[in-house]
């Protein structure tokens, strides 16, 4: 008993660490992501960005003798998964982090759980609770408080980067959706490095379009995806699978809440980032939002 007692302590234990490396990793990559598109083309570095991970992760799940090809019912879902998730979401954030300082930028793209609600009701016909709904609006205000600059007649190219940061988070809202509904037949691990082939084989036509031939991407851009590309998307997408089957949905929602003012702060202290009240109060909100509209179910 005493044996089984210390093997659920030290197995919560590295639960624990897995979920804190699982934020940090995230907070981290936004000041990294914002260095990196300073020399390479922001849709390039999302598609090397992808590639990378692919690698990465098409290495482990065939260390673990788990790598498979998708069966049918779930391409369907790799393709959602690859297109919204990953493609338009890495993409999108990264142009708008040749505008905006990525603390700010890295709040609104963590809003999706506010997305979640309506898109749910609408698609699932989830009933939303009085809690639900109202840190839905909770959140909507601290998007707002922090989009607000952007409506000024001299914002320049903001309101573009503003709008590109929240539908890439309506877009990752679109795909958890998608996956709530979906019946896995394969697990999500095995599933991941085929949503992050197809993510980059997407998003290569549309950097060879926007962007043309890439050039030599520097020192600073290959240190920035030697971080993004295996730790903060590789590395995050499995930790993300395995923390799903340890903790509860409210409990991941956490790793939400706590990456934007930790990205905050590095963005403070490593590119002088400036913060605000209406940036602090829009975090806030959206924050409380968040914690209000994740249902504390176990996730699957």
């Amino acid at each position: 008993m005493a044996a089984q007692a210390q093997g659920r302590l030290s197995s919560g234990y590295r639960y624990r660490v897995l979920f804190a490396l699982l934020i940090l990793s995230w907070a981290v990559s936004w000041p990294l992501v914002k260095v990196g598109v300073a020399t390479v083309p922001p849709i390039w570095y999302a598609c090397f960005r992808y590639g990378i991970a692919a690698v990465c992760l098409f290495s482990f799940v065939a260390a673990r003798h788990e790598a498979v090809l998708p069966p049918r019912a779930d391409w369907s879902l790799v393709a959602i998964s690859a297109a919204l998730q990953m493609a338009a979401y890495s993409g999108l954030t990264a142009l708008a982090l040749t505008i905006l300082p990525p603390g700010r930028a890295s709040v609104l793209a963590f809003s999706t759980p506010i997305w979640v609600v309506p898109l749910a009701a609408w698609w699932l016909h989830e009933r939303s609770s009085p809690a639900a709904l109202f840190g839905t609006g909770l959140g909507l205000l601290g998007v707002l408080a922090i989009a607000a600059p952007a409506l000024h007649r001299d914002a320049g190219g903001h309101p573009l980067a503003y709008a590109m940061l929240l539908l890439a988070a309506v877009s990752w809202a679109v795909s958890i959706v998608a996956v709530r509904a979906h019946r896995f037949t394969a697990t999500a691990l095995a599933l991941a490095p085929w949503q992050t082939l197809v993510a980059a084989c997407l998003l290569l036509p549309i950097a060879l379009a926007v962007e043309g031939v890439p050039r030599p991407i520097g020192l600073r851009g290959a240190a920035s995806l030697a971080f993004v590309g295996p730790v903060a998307t590789a590395f995050a997408y499995w930790a993300v699978v395995e923390a799903g089957r340890h903790f509860t949905a409210g409990t991941l929602s956490m790793a939400l809440l706590a990456a934007p003012p930790l990205g905050i702060l590095l963005s403070v202290l490593s590119l002088g980032e400036t913060v605000e009240v209406k940036l602090i109060g829009g975090t806030a909100l959206i924050g409380a939002g968040i914690r209000l509209s994740v249902r504390p179910v176990q996730a699957r």
